[in-house]
């Protein structure tokens, strides 16, 4: 009898789970759908059933000129991750290992930043990046989204952090190993994992974010993000090119997190398990 129960239990978990999953991939069927139809199909919006005319991505990429907004997206989300990780190790390290009484107040005030609404600081943002000349550039967006993503990339990286073994650390400055040593040939390896999954999801981040890709930038630098928004004008939405705009937009990203989940969830649950 207990083990009907326990049976009947997984099947209902299992049938919850797939519901869940169908009712969050169902937008991005839908997008793909769309993406397949005329505007006239996508404004009616009464088939589930892609026409299969190729029409919009033919526009997408030769009218609209795809591949430069897709450059810059590459390029601003490698270079703010990178930029984000070689500030977050160093801080996190600090935290983790040599601790302070104020380095709880400092994480929490550094994950306070990123309650505040973001056009709260919109004005200022924008006056500092005319007067630095980085209105419209790549170099901005990467500043910005370096600051924007910071906060969860050190409060992860702690997290990963204060899993290791502090001995192990204290072993290695007993044997003369040097902080930069310390830091690439001992800690690192160590949290492989925890600086992979903050790697991808600042990546992701990066990528999907669209409040300040779009009012920092015009033509020179606009990534996917703003791109997808050009689709907008005063004619109306154009719903067959934005789903396309969309879908080539999204498929680098969900193609990145297919093939590295595994990491991604070994990453998330570092630790969890002693």
């Amino acid at each position: 009898m207990a083990r009907e129960v326990t049976r009947r239990r997984k099947l209902g978990f299992t049938i919850a789970a797939w519901a869940v999953a169908l009712i969050l991939f169902f937008p991005i069927y839908y997008t793909i759908i769309t993406s397949f139809k005329t505007e006239a199909e996508a404004i009616a919006g009464t088939s589930l059933i892609p026409s299969g005319t190729f029409e919009n991505y033919v526009e997408v990429q030769t009218q609209r000129d795809y591949f430069k907004p897709f450059m810059n997206s590459v390029v601003i989300s490698l270079g703010s991750t990178f930029l984000a990780l070689l500030i977050g190790i160093p801080a996190a390290w600090a935290m983790a290992f040599s601790p302070t009484k104020r380095t709880k107040d400092i994480l929490m005030w550094m994950l306070s930043t990123k309650m505040m609404p973001a056009v709260g600081v919109l004005v200022p943002m924008y006056l500092m990046f005319r007067d630095f000349s980085l209105l419209d550039t790549r170099l901005g967006l990467t500043i910005v989204l370096t600051l924007v993503n910071l906060p969860i990339v050190v409060w992860m990286l702690y997290t990963y952090f204060c899993e290791v073994p502090g001995e192990i650390l204290e072993a290695a400055r007993m044997d003369g190993a040097p902080l930069k040593n310390e830091l690439i040939y001992v800690l690192t390896p160590m949290a492989v994992p925890g600086i992979a999954s903050t790697l991808l999801l600042n990546i992701i981040l990066s990528w999907n974010e669209a409040f300040w890709t779009i009012r920092l930038t015009a033509a020179n630098a606009v990534p996917l993000t703003a791109f997808i928004a050009s689709f907008s004008s005063p004619q109306g939405l154009f719903w067959a090119k934005l789903s396309a705009a969309s879908t080539l937009a999204i498929a680098p990203i969900l193609i990145m997190g297919w093939f590295s989940q595994r990491q991604l969830v070994r990453g998330l649950t570092f630790g969890a398990v002693k």
